[in-house]
């Protein structure tokens, strides 16, 4: 009993040497807690104002004046020609402070040329404004009469071009009555021949195309030094020319034409009206 009770004796001393009570600082006069120790004194507060107000100032400085003027417009991702059209696009922008451009009315401005199909506008300072270009893909010429334009997949109308120029591009033959304006779209009975012509990137067919004739409602392919891949309607164009692809090295040498128009059942031909 004498043994447990010292032991008793002993935990309890322990216990008390471990609990420890920091109070937390009290005025002399009276019991309340002195808060007054933990709010900032007037002139730290008058330090950091001023800090404030000296960054600010700073910030508005910098924005008014040639501190940070753009003196160069950097276009990235895009070809020379549409280069040339963003730089013209953006060239208010010289002279004007990084701080005070507004990136996303020149991303509207740039965006809405015919020949650009994204953009994104950065700052690179101290004096460079950057812009990232995708540009439109153009995917055949567009003849009526004596006039040519750029046209995309989608029939959007780039720009205007000199006819005889961009030899490397199928030509889509357009009647007199077909409106065409830059930065506009194709009517859907023209644009017909630039979708497939679109399609036609996607699918290597063994010769380039030469131009495209869309009459009565049917889409022919004319190939340079090979024969005609007839479309037949606007419908499952990828897959007509995937089979037209996939048979072409079992077609005759005098082969004028491959009727894919149904693609479960292709016709070729060495007649042209047969």
């Amino acid at each position: 009993m004498a043994g447990g009770g010292r032991i008793e004796r002993e935990s309890r001393r322990r216990a008390r040497a471990v609990s420890v009570v920091v109070p937390f600082p009290r005025r002399e006069a009276g019991g309340r807690l002195d808060l007054a120790r933990f709010v900032p004194s007037g002139r730290s507060l008058l330090v950091s104002f001023a800090l404030v107000v000296a960054v600010v100032g700073a910030y508005w400085g910098a924005r008014a004046t040639s501190v940070f003027a753009v003196q160069r417009v950097d276009v990235q991702g895009a070809p020379a020609e549409v280069s040339r059209e963003v730089e013209a696009a953006t060239e208010d922008t010289v002279g004007v402070s990084l701080l005070a451009i507004d990136a996303r009315a020149i991303e509207d401005t740039v965006r809405a040329l015919p020949s650009v199909a994204g953009v994104s506008v950065d700052r690179a300072f101290p004096h460079t404004l950057v812009v990232k270009v995708a540009a439109e893909r153009a995917v055949a010429v567009a003849r009526r009469g004596h006039t040519s334009w750029l046209v995309t997949a989608s029939g959007r109308v780039i720009r205007e071009i000199e006819t005889g120029t961009r030899r490397g591009y199928p030509r889509l033959w357009l009647t007199r009555d077909v409106s065409v304006r830059v930065g506009g779209t194709l009517p859907s009975s023209s644009a017909a021949g630039t979708r497939v012509l679109g399609a036609v990137r996607d699918v290597r067919l063994p010769r380039p195309v030469r131009a495209v004739r869309w009459a009565g409602g049917e889409l022919t392919l004319v190939l340079r030094r090979g024969p005609e891949i007839r479309l037949g309607a606007t419908s499952d164009l990828l897959l007509k020319l995937s089979v037209a692809a996939r048979i072409f090295s079992l077609l005759d040498a005098g082969t004028v034409y491959v009727d894919v128009s149904v693609p479960e059942r292709p016709v070729s031909s060495t007649y042209l009206n047969s």
